[in-house]
């Protein structure tokens, strides 16, 4: 059948199209059901969603989403037919019944999430089987290469191209916006493709972006980084791993990152962005997306033997994740502490695991048998702040900017400690809900700065966190959290006090 399409002031981030009820009864289409989208030639798949409103007869609604990713305009004529259910749903039935994916199966099933074929309840049924069953390394294996075979790929024209990627889960991770650049500085290729937020206050991807577009495609990658060296970029933007993003999309309604796609996200991401070596971040501790350092060390063996089997040289890191890493927390704050790092020339435990990172890749590729001194050495010598001012001016950025041009919110509010002792723990989730609600990662200037971290003497009146926000309604939300989560366990000499019955008159 032949439809108009209409343009509707709606906007979901899948593609799907509104039928009327009586068009689709003629189809035999109930709600969720799949059809194909035929127009110039073209044509894309779409879940079907049914209206008593909105449409009239012979009308497809279409959200600005679906409009500009399919390309459809107002008023224009489309064909659509009912399309059968696709076979990876049972693969993915396979799965829960505890049977191992093949690795056509794994690959038809990434091919029909990246092209938008399967529903969100499905790409939720491949989550939880994953999650509840599990997957070998070897399935882990087809599914980064599915992920990489079904996006853009960036290929370099010489070697010595390096990444590093964290697992994420602590708040203000931003070591590698100065890994980068020490490493650029020495020589090598590092074409870093980051994440933006999705339960954090920033990701890198956000942070980089209040000082430079990270909206670049493979071939901006790949000219800025054979330029000068490195490039910090949205790997959404540049097509790297599209399947990635759907999942990631999921897994967060659902609030799990099972073991296996955690590490096939990583890997196809660089993989994808052309990386030889890579050293990946595995945070651990309290409050940390991994809690058991042998867990840790499950995961970076698992992390290891992928890369081996992918052709790639891969070294993991254990590191401190019970804590945020630096003060600063929520975009502009991060970018205000990177900065100020590379200016000032040090920068406490952001910048300890940032050239001890870089030391890591120097390590495996040859450049220096102490690669942490080595790393240190251009991080001092002002070598790594020049090269982060290079990759800004290539991403389109002021070279020149400095930690004090880069504006945070003017809303402030300054939680104060009511007791002397010493920090025995800051919550990460605490201080991220804070910073969210704020308006991290949306309001730049919003987020959190610590001044008070684990093992530091904290006296009554001094200053715990100062909450940033842009909006006075999201600041007082935001002190309202402060209020009521508990962000700081404090200790005194007195832990705890104990009495039987009444020893006062």
């Amino acid at each position: 059948m032949k439809f108009k399409a209409k343009i509707l002031p709606l906007r979901t981030e899948r593609v799907a199209v509104v039928l009327s009820q009586d068009d689709a009864a003629e189809l035999g289409l109930l709600p969720g059901d799949r059809v194909r989208v035929s127009l110039d030639r073209r044509s894309f798949v779409a879940e079907v969603e049914i209206a008593s409103e909105f449409v009239d007869q012979g009308e497809v609604g279409v959200c600005s989403f679906t409009a500009e990713t399919c390309s459809i305009e107002e008023e224009c004529v489309v064909e659509i037919v009912p399309f059968a259910r696709p076979k990876s749903v049972e693969y993915i039935r396979k799965k829960f019944d505890g049977g191992r994916y093949e690795r056509v199966e794994i690959g038809q099933i990434i091919k029909d999430i990246s092209d938008g074929i399967l529903s969100d309840v499905e790409m939720a049924a491949f989550i939880l089987a994953n999650e509840i069953v599990g997957m070998s390394d070897d399935e882990v294996q087809w599914m980064v290469e599915a992920m990489v075979e079904n996006g853009e790929r960036v290929s370099f024209d010489r070697g010595g191209v390096v990444d590093t990627h964290s697992i994420g889960g602590v708040p203000g991770n931003r070591y590698s916006m100065i890994t980068v650049p020490t490493v650029a500085a020495a020589g090598l290729l590092i074409p870093k493709t980051a994440s933006r937020a999705i339960t954090s206050a920033s990701g890198t991807a956000d942070t980089m972006e209040v000082l430079a577009d990270v909206n670049l495609s493979v071939d901006e990658i790949k000219e800025i980084t054979e330029r000068v060296g490195g490039v910090i970029a949205w790997n959404a933007a540049a097509g790297i791993a599209p399947a990635d993003e759907q999942i990631i999309r999921v897994e967060y309604q659902l609030e799990i990152s099972p073991k296996p796609h955690l590490m096939a996200s990583l890997m196809a991401k660089k993989v994808g962005g052309g990386a030889k070596f890579i050293a990946i971040d595995i945070p651990i501790g309290r409050g940390a997306k991994i809690e058991n350092i042998d867990l840790g060390r499950s995961f970076a063996s698992s992390f290891m033997e992928i890369g081996r089997k992918l052709n790639l040289k891969v070294a993991a890191t254990l590191s401190d994740g019970s804590q945020p890493l630096g003060n600063a927390i929520g975009p502009a704050l991060e970018a205000k502490e990177v900065l100020n790092a590379m200016e000032k020339k040090k920068g406490g435990d952001l910048v300890e695991k940032a050239i001890g990172i870089a030391g890591i890749l120097f390590e495996m590729t040859g450049v220096a048998t102490n690669g942490y001194m080595h790393a240190r050495k251009i991080f001092e010598s002002g070598k790594t702040l020049e090269k982060f001012r290079e990759i800004v001016a290539a991403q389109g950025g002021d070279e020149n900017v400095g930690a004090d041009d880069i504006p945070v919110g003017d809303k402030i509010y300054t939680l104060k400690s009511t007791v002397e002792g010493a920090v025995v723990a800051v919550s990460n989730k605490s201080i991220v809900k804070i910073a969210r609600t704020a308006g991290a990662p949306k309001d730049k200037g919003a987020g959190v700065y610590v001044h008070k971290k684990r093992g530091e003497v904290v006296n009554a009146g001094d200053p715990l966190l100062t909450i940033y926000a842009e909006k006075d309604w999201k600041l007082d939300n935001a002190i309202e959290v402060a209020n009521t989560k508990q962000s700081f366990d404090i200790s005194g000499v007195i832990i705890e006090k104990l009495s039987y019955g009444r020893w006062w008159p």
